[in-house]
């Protein structure tokens, strides 16, 4: 045990690049912290709050670890913490954890969901065949953290604002809003209910989040995946 209470590193004694990436990013909680910081530099206080059940001792000792494997930095004058070039590239591997989570059993939707885990989970989940040729621009309004959404060309792009200027925005916390995108009740009735809020054009709101659905989607990337056999 170190000071902190938790239990020394166990470092992989091995020349495999994923053993490598492990030894880096492969603790408890590590990849959450960069899931927060995915679309913005935060405080320490709002990385809490998006990952409910980590302890402050816990969090400040991965966030040394992540800055010395240089995956985040931290601005001492404005006290927040962002992602390097370094960081921002762990997107896909986030993302790829999202798809293969959605193959195997025991995923309870129910429990809590932060603003950032939603956003990245819709990138996963939108539907190739409905989104192709289809254009849009959609905010997501979660009272501490905002975001734009665009679709273009097949792909979505999100974006932290500080205030959302789309043609609608939906409004509520992680878990209403992703009831909002992968459930089956309309979004006039949801409104109606008290659930969420929502502000702009909800027909366009409704085509826009009929886009998702929580379950294995085609890939979208062109690079065809690897069969593990050797290249020159």
């Amino acid at each position: 045990m170190n000071t902190q209470g938790e239990i020394t590193r166990i470092r992989y004694d091995e020349g495999c690049l994923a053993a490598h990436a492990l030894n880096l990013i492969g603790d408890r909680w590590a990849l959450l912290v960069v899931r927060e910081l995915m679309f913005a530099p935060k405080r320490f206080q709002m990385l809490r709050a998006g990952m409910p059940g980590i302890s402050a001792s816990v969090l400040n000792g991965r966030l040394a670890q992540l800055q010395e494997a240089g995956v985040i930095a931290h601005d001492a004058r404005l006290g927040v913490y962002a992602l390097t070039d370094a960081g921002r590239g762990l997107l896909p591997v986030l993302e790829a954890l999202c798809r293969w989570a959605l193959t195997v059993p025991g995923h309870d939707p129910s429990r809590f969901i932060s603003p950032s885990a939603l956003m990245i989970s819709m990138g996963v989940n939108l539907m190739p065949d409905r989104a192709r040729g289809r254009a849009a621009l959609a905010g997501f309004d979660f009272g501490r953290e905002a975001f734009e959404m665009r679709l273009a060309g097949g792909r979505l792009s999100t974006t932290a604002v500080a205030r959302p200027d789309a043609p609608f925005v939906l409004i509520g916390d992680g878990n209403t809003l992703a009831v909002a995108v992968y459930g089956t009740v309309p979004l006039p009735s949801l409104i109606a209910s008290g659930l969420v809020r929502a502000e702009g054009d909800l027909s366009a709101a409704q085509d826009f989040i009929d886009l998702f659905r929580l379950e294995p989607q085609p890939s979208n990337d062109p690079i065809p995946p690897s069969d593990g056999s050797p290249r020159p």
